[in-house]
């Protein structure tokens, strides 16, 4: 779950910066400020996602198909017994 302080501390930040700034230089200073929030949350791209996505489906795949044929393998050895 996120930090909600961190969310508290944006909070206060965003209105620090909307009492304190002119009106021209709010939306660059939010932007910036959410920015800097954004990377603390260790925030990923879509792209580093879909990558991850991908690379554990194949993962997953690879896992049922040794798991199948680690079954095999116990009935032919329970067979062979």
């Amino acid at each position: 779950m996120i930090n909600k302080e961190l969310f508290d501390e944006l909070s206060v930040r965003v209105k620090e910066i909307v009492t304190n700034n002119p009106a021209q230089h709010i939306e660059a200073n939010i932007r910036a400020l959410l920015s800097s929030t954004f990377t603390r949350l260790n925030l990923v791209t879509r792209d580093e996602f879909a990558a991850q996505s991908a690379v554990l489906a194949h993962t997953r795949a690879r896992f049922e198909a040794l798991e199948k044929q680690v079954a095999k393998l116990e009935q032919k050895a329970k067979h062979s017994d």
